[in-house]
């Protein structure tokens, strides 16, 4: 039996899921006709999708017709949720695009055809609603020929064979010789996206329907794949039970239930293998290459993974244009509602969430208006919360102009890694394209699978504004790795840094989005319309004058766009029509100004960091951007890297109000306690395979701020302290939990005793997608930092901002951190005199208590609640 995987796509209201309503009952899959106006479509399970009468979410159902049998994937039809229907693209062997007979080719109908088109679907038309009054065959096809393309062809023309002929040579030939086409030939037309078979009906009253199905009987082929294991993921959702669903295409070999997939930075069990068909399932023992099944278990996938031997799939060619805030309702935790709507991002990878720390707001990015309602409508429905959000910004994006060698070192104390990329511009709509062409003698392939799959998790931002990156190939050149100090977290951080280095030299270009437009006003309002068009900065064809109106296609800036559907609106008096859909994004014309506005300081970000972590003589250093490549231990072509780094270049740098802090030298403790203990070679030297290099930065180079008078801060790096001092040291031994409580309690002690602001430092940078979190405990706050931000860069950041104004000490024993943070002006206290500092304000504190004793008549000493305090 043929096995496909087909979707069916269509813009909003041109009968997309009535179709795939009618292959199901045409097939027998169906007993009854399900109709979406009646609420009832076996496709439209969600009641969101009932009420409203459209599909936000893609939808799975199996039939079978004759020796066919045909996962049907059923994808969006309104813009607002393209993002859904193009994740849907990447599992499909063959298409189907609904085309209604009264509207012809829409806007969203030629986004769906170029995404088909960039995806090389084979691809089946089915003009819809030939029933209805005006409904013109020859109109319809001569606009498909012309907007799309000369292949789309009616299948009972009696001319079909000859002008199916006349799309290859092959076939032409063969023609001429029999005087028709076999149907192997049109197999391999249509598998070559020469012939789109055009097929007029009307789904509602199943016409056209059968006729549809033998074509695809007829002409296709089910597509072959290797025996090693592959899968596609193209979307994450959950079941009612709240069990999390990954749903993917197997693409080579077969997946078992209770398989273990094994990817560069994780490894789980396929627990449950889910064939599904609308809202029911089966259980599958096995999932052979070719089909489309649910799989329970694995919680580390996202949309566009490929597992196994399968790619990464293309990067999104629909992205958002607009970014809100969402306005929470009183009471509502932000941090914890941000973890919360992650759970609707793992089903929307576009809606970008983020944590706008100046602004203390969550933002979110959308493609237009009915998405708010339904995004609003879910929220409100899964968590229990209204939600409102604020005006929509236009959101941009970062390139760049020319190729750069980017390197990124990380090697803190028993850790090491380096990285070595090229980046280079790409064309318009590229996004962001990873490959490998670093040598084996360099680098293992294991660690350089680990560094692409680095390359491609992250949204790397650019330097020129703090914008997403896109349109750029970044290839993986070289890299140095070691057999005993290197752990797989080294890698991400030279990864990022490499990235972030190799931007800092290019020529950055911003990026804001386009508009493609459709365009209709009446023919007297013809200058108006090409006037304002060319204010706006934008690109307008010719009218095509059509009796008493005039249409126009071209291009324009969002920004220009957003409220121009209402100026036509307006002075057409309502006759007038504009239909946009995303471009694309271009150089912005008001980069410069734009730029200057929003003063991004990109050596100032410390999430994102440009530099470099070097070691020699057991410590770890920082080294600047731009001094790097002097210290990069990787030789590659020299000549080839060498010409271009020495290439004229510009790069924006905004006024720089105290560099970077930042040098992401963790302390040794806390590495121990995420990596485990650090080896050392033979000889007991940690840097015995390293190049000689230069002297580490000393006191002596640190410009002494002065510190500022106010009040007093003490903030404390609380994994420092715990491995630092022998009596929480062994209670981290056998639980880090109790010892890092005992410490919180023998702060609030010390806190009691100063009357200071006492901020508690502890890292939490490991756990995926954390937020962070900062608690009010007792008398002091406690801060667990977030992803990717460790604690002594918390505190590096925090002591910059508090030094200002106020008196500020940091209690810490990382050497490189106490020169940051002197350098702001700041105090710094080792864990030994802190330690000394504690033991005196204990004694204060027994002395006082002593005293209330004594006063209120009791005997009784308070030594042992003190020893107990102390040992707590």
């Amino acid at each position: 039996m043929k096995h496909l995987v087909m979707g069916v796509f269509a813009h909003v209201d041109a009968g997309k899921t009535t179709l795939s309503e009618a292959l199901l009952y045409q097939s027998g899959t169906l007993r009854t006709l399900g109709r979406v106006d009646h609420q009832n479509a076996f496709l439209d399970t969600d009641s969101l999708e009932r009420q409203r009468g459209i599909t936000i979410f893609s939808k799975e159902a199996v039939l079978t017709y004759g020796d066919l049998r045909i996962q049907l994937l059923d994808t969006p039809g309104h813009v607002d949720f393209g993002a859904e229907a193009e994740r849907t693209i990447s599992v499909l062997d063959y298409a189907v695009l609904v085309i209604s007979a009264s509207d012809g080719v829409q806007g969203h109908t030629r986004t769906l055809w170029h995404l088909l088109q960039r995806h090389q679907i084979p691809t089946f038309v089915f003009v819809n609603k030939m029933d209805l009054v005006g409904a013109d065959k020859n109109k319809v096809l001569a606009e498909l020929q012309t907007v799309f393309a000369d292949g789309c062809l009616d299948v009972i023309d009696p001319d079909f064979h000859e002008q199916a002929a006349m799309m290859d040579e092959v076939a032409l030939s063969a023609f001429l010789e029999e005087g028709e086409l076999s149907q192997d030939i049109l197999t391999s037309l249509v598998r070559q996206r020469k012939l789109f078979p055009c097929v007029f009906g009307a789904a509602l009253k199943l016409e056209g329907v059968a006729q549809l199905l033998d074509l695809i009987a007829d002409y296709t082929l089910a597509p072959h794949y290797g025996t090693e294991f592959g899968a596609q993921v193209y979307k994450i959702t959950r079941d009612p039970q709240g069990n999390r669903l990954t749903h993917l295409k197997v693409t080579g070999g077969n997946l078992v239930a209770k398989q273990t997939i094994v990817e560069p930075e994780w490894s789980e069990k396929a627990d449950q293998l889910r064939l599904y068909s609308g809202v029911k399932f089966e259980q599958l023992t096995c999932a052979d290459a070719g089909m489309v099944c649910a799989v329970t278990g694995l919680t580390q996938t996202k949309a566009g993974d490929g597992l196994g031997a399968q790619p990464v799939g293309q990067s999104a060619a629909l992205e958002p244009v607009l970014t809100y805030h969402v306005n929470l309702p009183d009471g509502v935790d932000p941090h914890t509602a941000l973890q919360k709507l992650r759970l609707l991002e793992e089903q929307d990878p576009q809606l970008h969430l983020s944590w706008n720390e100046p602004k203390r707001l969550i933002q979110i990015q959308l493609m237009g208006a009915v998405q708010l309602e339904v995004l609003a409508h879910q929220i409100q429905s899964k968590f229990g919360w209204e939600v409102t959000f604020g005006t929509g910004a236009i959101v941009y994006r970062e390139t760049i102009a020319d190729t750069v060698i980017g390197v990124g070192h990380f090697e803190p104390l028993r850790h090491y890694a380096e990285v070595v990329v090229e980046i280079a511009p790409l064309p318009n709509g590229s996004g962001v394209v990873v490959e490998n062409r670093c040598s084996e003698n360099l680098l293992s392939p294991s660690w350089q699978r680990l560094v692409c799959y680095h390359l491609r998790e992250r949204v790397h931002l650019g330097v020129l504004s703090g914008h997403p990156l896109t349109d750029v190939k970044i290839t993986l050149l070289g890299g140095r790795g070691h057999d005993k100090h290197t752990e797989g977290g080294d890698f991400r951080q030279a990864t990022y840094r490499a990235v972030r280095q190799g931007l800092m030299q290019a020529n950055s270009i911003l990026l804001e989005p386009w508009y493609d437009f459709t365009l209709d006003v009446p023919s007297q309002q013809v200058g108006r319309a090409m006037g304002d068009v060319q204010l706006m900065g934008g690109k307008i064809s010719a009218p095509n004058l059509v009796g008493e109106e005039a249409q126009f296609t071209g291009s324009a800036p969002v920004v220009a766009m957003t409220d121009y559907a209402t100026a036509v609106a307006s002075y057409t008096k309502g006759l007038g029509r504009l239909r946009t859909q995303l471009g694309g994004f271009a150089p912005c014309a008001q980069q410069e100004q734009l730029v200057a506005k929003w003063a991004y300081d990109p050596e100032a970000d410390l999430e994102h960091t440009p530099d470099s972590v070097f070691c020699t003589h057991g410590a770890g250093f920082t080294v600047k951007w731009h001094q790097v490549p002097d210290y990069q231990h990787t030789e590659l072509d020299r000549e080839k890297e060498e010409s271009l780094q020495n290439a004229p270049r510009y790069t924006h740098r905004t006024a720089n109000t105290g560099g970077s802090f930042y040098d992401n030298a963790e302390l040794q403790a806390i590495f121990e306690r995420t990596y485990g203990k650090g080896k050392t070679g033979k000889n007991g030297n940690t840097n015995d395979f390293r190049r000689p290099m230069a002297a580490v930065k000393t006191a002596e180079h640190v410009e002494i701020k002065p510190a500022q008078i106010g009040e007093e801060y003490l903030l404390v790096d609380g994994y420092n302290m715990i491995f630092a001092w022998d009596a929480l040291n062994k209670v981290a031994q056998e639980n880090l939990d109790v010892a890092r409580k005992r410490l919180m309690d023998m702060m609030c002690n010390y806190q009691g005793v100063r009357n200071c602001h006492l901020i508690l430092v502890f890292d939490a940078y490991k756990v995926a997608r954390n937020e962070g979190e900062i608690l009010k405990y007792h008398n002091i706050h406690v801060v667990y930092t977030k992803e990717s931000q460790t604690a002594d860069a918390y505190i590096e950041k925090a002591t910059y901002d508090l030094a200002k104004k106020h008196h500020v000490r940091v209690a810490s024993s990382d050497n490189v951190e106490q020169l940051i943070i002197t350098g702001h002006g700041a105090i710094r206290v080792s864990a030994d005199m802190f330690w000394e500092e504690l033991q005196t304000a204990q004694s204060q504190m027994r002395q006082v208590v002593d005293k209330h004793n004594q006063k209120n008549g009791k005997l009784r000493t308070v030594s042992a609640a003190f020893e107990k305090a102390k040992g707590e």
